[in-house]
């Protein structure tokens, strides 16, 4: 199995986890808030760098 596999499974069950232990508003806060602020943490150059190779992968 790839590691990005992996990596989904694990996030799958940590989702699931949450869902069972907290209420869903802070489940919505922490999935969607860890990634934002981590994309906010970059400095300019590395979220230009990680937009090109977004639209790479896209097939733009």
């Amino acid at each position: 199995m790839s590691t990005q596999g992996k990596v989904a499974i694990g996030g799958v069950a940590i989702g699931l986890l949450l869902l069972i232990w907290l209420p869903l508003w802070a489940v919505l806060l922490i999935v969607f808030g860890v990634p934002a602020i981590a994309y906010l943490t970059l400095d300019p150059s590395q979220r230009s760098r990680l937009k090109r190779v977004s639209r790479k992968q896209i097939g733009s």
